[in-house]
């Protein structure tokens, strides 16, 4: 009797339901002769004797881990690695797999796995709707993914729930919301599919409106801080109906007005603005809930077992760093981590199981008494991250750019754009000493390029000369998040590998000052006046309504001229109706629509 499920485990798949540790230390054993006298039983198990008297049978329809094995361990170890390895290398090659996809899966299938009291979970989180991102399998890899709010659900064998990897502490509940995500998107013929739930409505939010007009009013400036006690009692209302998304906004908009108030760097006008943009889009846009308002999910959700790889790092204050993470075909963000943890972090692989994950993909690493979190040198990780966070092509990826929605809407998710971008060649590395801009064309493996720009910052002062000498160190990938100017795609790195390792230039230390040719960034007249636009309409914000001066709407009806004579028609007369009538109304209005137009450029 065949194994097809054991044949169908391709290291790769091993290496998640293990790690890729045990799976060359598995290949190295039978390379050297240490092979298991294999036999199968006609239930269709197969039992593995090792030279040393360990003894490894992998049942039919169980698990790996659910394996019995001679040495003990309670989960999957290198002799049950080895045995599937050496069941695949006596048969002849498997033809390649039949198309497949878990959306095939019935309910009774599911029922029959979990129980119906683990499924009556499942649907309720259905009833309430979520997004799922999907990785169809491939006659090249026969694995299927989804990308849930809070985990990744990996099928490693067609057909066979029996090897289904999440990182979720839920596997059985996960694994049902990606079957039913995969049904869904079957039907429809899509990769990213709105699973339940039921379109938002304008009226979902309705309580935001009078505090975001009264704000709006007052301004950073002039607002009260007994205005605060009303946002805060709306913030956890919104928290406790699981509309994590608009909670999130509030929280931020608290955190800029304690900022301006202690007069802090960490305060700035055109975020500020943004956030009271961002919170009226959200509560009047119509759309799936799961992507305006956030998933019906907990605000956390702890993991069970989480691999990590580090992308690098930003410094955000002396003293702490966010620090980037590759989890499958997302990335997570560990904000705030104290500065000699990021150290050891930034280029590592972690392997974790005390980690908590958010909806909006934020990271914690537990690191208490009782935690178990192990730390290896990122060494060659990155070649092996999925496809979907990796850029070889950078004329493709900037048109993927172009098709998402406005982030003002979008799942508000961190680091939803920090990707890989693999570099076969560096060219025209210059700084602006007027901007404090370091500027690099890099060339991509099929010839096309992208932009990296990095400003400097005073929390960062090394940052610049320790990335432009691993420019000139013939880097090989450079990970960062990307945007969309002008049709070209632009990095902000955050770490760049060389053949001498992985360099996270924000916590670089005594880096010697690198001699760089000055340039000049060339400036759009389009851009400019667009961004003098939304410059202006962030300061009336700050002020509030309330306090405008003549000068700052006489400036306005300029800019909507300006607006107007480069053919941007609609946004000019946004800008002037805000100038003729200064109100909540007129400004969001206005705003919202410049901010669309500059992300569009």
């Amino acid at each position: 009797m065949t194994r097809p499920d054991l044949l169908a485990l391709t290291p790769d798949a091993l290496a998640a339901l293990a790690n890729r540790g045990l799976v060359k230390r598995a290949v190295k054993d039978l390379d050297a002769g240490v092979v298991p006298v294999l036999d199968t039983d006609p239930d269709g198990a197969v039992r593995g004797r090792f030279p040393d008297g360990t003894t490894t049978t992998l049942p039919l329809g169980a698990s790996l881990d659910a394996a019995g094995c001679g040495c003990g361990a309670a989960g999957v170890c290198r002799h049950r690695i080895a045995v599937v390895l050496a069941y695949q290398r006596t048969r002849e090659s498997s033809a390649p797999a039949a198309p497949w996809s878990p959306g095939a899966v019935t309910d009774d299938d599911l029922a029959g796995l979990m129980g119906e009291r683990t499924l009556r979970r499942a649907r309720r989180v259905l009833q309430a709707g979520y997004r799922a991102k999907l990785r169809r399998p491939t006659a090249e890899d026969a694995t299927a993914q989804a990308e849930l709010p809070t985990c990744t659900v990996t099928f490693l064998v067609p057909d066979d729930l029996s090897y289904v990897h999440t990182d979720a502490v839920n596997r059985d509940e996960a694994t049902a919301l990606a079957v039913w995500a995969f049904r869904e998107a079957d039907a429809r013929g899509v990769d990213v599919v709105d699973v339940g739930g039921s379109p938002t409505t304008a009226t979902d939010l309705t309580a935001v409106t009078d505090l975001l007009d009264q704000l709006l009013l007052d301004g950073a400036a002039n607002a009260s801080e007994v205005l605060d006690v009303a946002w805060r009692r709306l913030h956890r209302d919104l928290t406790a109906q699981r509309l994590h998304w608009p909670a999130a906004v509030i929280a931020e908009l608290l955190d800029q007005l304690a900022a301006y108030r202690g007069r802090t760097a960490d305060y700035r006008a055109e975020r500020f603005a943004a956030l009271l943009t961002e919170l009226h889009a959200r509560s009047t846009a119509n759309g799936p809930r799961a992507e305006v308002l956030g998933p019906d999910e907990p605000a956390e959700t702890p993991l069970r077992r989480v691999r990590l790889t580090a992308l690098g790092a930003r410094l955000r204050s002396g003293s702490a760093a966010d620090v980037y993470f590759a989890s499958g075909d997302v990335v997570l963000v560990q904000r705030a981590t104290p500065l000699r943890a990021g150290r050891l972090l930034a280029a590592s692989n972690v392997v974790s199981e005390s980690a908590t994950r958010s909806a909006s993909r934020a990271v914690t690493l537990k690191t208490g008494r009782v935690a178990k979190t192990s730390l290896t040198p990122v060494g060659t990780s990155w070649d092996d991250l999925p496809r979907a966070l990796v850029v070889d092509d950078c004329a493709t990826a900037a048109a993927r750019l172009a098709e998402l929605p406005p982030r003002q809407v979008r799942a508000r998710v961190e680091a939803e754009l920090v990707r890989v971008v693999r570099v076969a060649a560096v060219s025209d590395l210059a700084y602006d000493p007027a901007a404090q801009r370091l500027t690099a064309t890099l060339h991509d493996p099929t010839g096309a390029s992208c932009v990296l720009e990095a400003t400097h910052r005073a929390v960062a002062p090394q940052s610049l000369d320790a990335l432009a000498a691993a420019l000139h160190a013939d880097p090989t990938a450079v990970t960062g998040s990307v945007r969309r100017h002008r049709g070209a795609l632009v990095v902000d790195p955050l770490a760049v590998r060389t053949r001498a390792g992985v360099v996270v230039p924000d916590l670089a230390t005594d880096t010697a000052p690198q001699p760089l040719p000055l340039g000049v960034t060339a400036v759009d007249p389009l851009s400019a006046t667009v961004d003098s636009a939304l410059t202006v309409l962030a300061e009336a914000a700050h002020r509030g309504l309330e306090h405008l001066t003549d000068g700052l709407l006489a400036r306005l009806r300029e800019l909507g001229d300006h607006l107007r004579g480069t053919g941007l028609r609609t946004a000019a007369a946004h800008v002037t109706a805000f100038a003729d009538d200064p109100s909540a109304a007129t400004w969001l209005g206005a705003h919202l629509r410049l901010l669309v137009t500059a992300d569009a450029r």
